[in-house]
């Protein structure tokens, strides 16, 4: 059993008994040790014989902590009333949110049946202290400087691409925090999020609800007639919002959004499949940043001295992430050509590549040079060479 796991079992043990309370104690458990420990999930998966099955996930790995026997379904039901759901519904999956303190952390809690029973994952969002500019994500300099140069403009599209958990949202709201902080006059900052994942005074947010009339899609349209300077759409999923945010770029507004894709080209690629017209992409983007997270080495390695009872990685040699970051611009030699004729997106990177563009992969093997991370660490992110 991993250090971590121990520490939680020695305090669910201290636990009081009694049936009416056990359930809120193990919940708020649970709640405070994820967020001491920077679990970003935690998983509550149930088994046969009325068992759960606990797993967190740290720095992106899921790791396996213990198996609840009592109470379980009393659990999830207290999990369900902390997130406003309908506890008498396990038929449903059902998603709410715990709002945290002043200075604690927002968590959405989502349900879904099972054979078994209703599984559990509850998302634990940043606290707002961390990450809040773009100077505290830990880019490298020449991306911060070509990214502060997108955001100064009044007009055009900035995505951010990556896979799930990869950090895409921390990245777009550092960069409407850093917006609203060096704007020369005020600037009218509205999004369309699904779901609004931190609370930012001074912008207009607002959630998108799927199969209502409030889609991003629409949401866009109608947002276009707030008079906005700066819109953030949580995500591009289809070709309807894809074009109608290049074409609220391309009317003088600039425009935020995330893309799922596993590199600056891939993403550029991908937009020029949906159907976006190779034009309307050369006027409208301003850029796409692809980001990566990697694993980094805890003291106790770089130490050498590796201990299964180190109390910052808890054994696992490796403690919080670092993030690796490629940024394509439009101007790229070449790349209007490549657009043009819908090139396939090795072609994109081949050229983003000629034309100086250090990548995820370039990145990667400087912090392995460095001693920050491991070689299987990279594996285990960008897989092979």
């Amino acid at each position: 059993m991993n250090p971590l796991a121990s520490q939680f079992e020695n305090a669910l043990n201290s636990l009081p008994g009694e049936p009416d309370r056990y359930a809120i104690e193990v919940v708020n458990l649970i709640l405070r040790m994820a967020q001491e420990h920077a679990v970003s999930d935690v998983h509550l998966l149930p088994q046969p014989g009325d068992k759960l099955d606990m797993s967190w996930r740290i720095d992106g790995v899921l790791a396996p902590v213990c198996s609840l026997t009592k109470l379980t379904k009393n659990i999830v039901s207290r999990l369900k009333v902390l997130a406003h759901l309908l506890t008498y519904r396990s038929d449903v999956p059902q998603e709410g949110r715990i709002q945290g303190a002043d200075d604690g952390i927002d968590m959405r809690i989502s349900t879904f049946p099972t054979l078994h029973g209703e599984k559990a994952v509850i998302r634990l969002f940043v606290a707002p202290k961390e990450f809040h500019y773009l100077e505290d994500l830990g880019l490298a300099n020449d991306i911060l400087t070509g990214l502060h140069s997108m955001l100064n403009k009044t007009s055009g599209v900035v995505v951010i691409a990556g896979p799930a958990g990869t950090g895409k949202t921390t990245t777009l709201y550092a960069s409407l925090r850093t917006i609203l902080r060096d704007a020369p006059q005020p600037r009218s900052v509205c999004t369309l999020e699904d779901p609004v994942e931190a609370l930012i005074p001074g912008i207009a947010q607002t959630q998108v609800k799927r199969d209502t009339e409030l889609t991003y899609q629409r949401g866009l349209a109608s947002l276009m007639r707030q008079d906005p300077d700066v819109i953030m759409v949580g995500e591009i999923r289809d070709h309807e919002t894809a074009q109608t945010v290049f074409q609220a770029s391309l009317t003088g507004q600039l425009v935020l959004t995330s893309f799922h894709a596993g590199s600056a080209a891939e993403a550029l690629s991908r937009l020029s499949d949906m159907g976006i017209e190779p034009y309307v992409i050369r006027s409208g983007l301003s850029g796409i940043l692809a980001q990566q997270l990697l694993r980094r080495c805890c003291s106790c390695v770089t130490d050498s001295g590796t201990s299964s009872d180190c109390p910052q990685c808890h054994g696992t040699q490796f403690d919080g992430r670092m993030v690796l970051a490629e940024l394509l611009t439009p101007d790229f030699p070449g790349l209007t050509e490549a657009l043009l004729q819908r090139a396939p997106a090795q072609d994109f990177a081949q050229l983003a590549a000629n034309s100086g563009m250090r990548t995820l992969r370039q990145a990667a093997n400087t912090a392995v040079e460095q001693g920050l991370t491991t070689e299987l660490e990279v594996f285990r992110v960008l897989g092979p060479a």
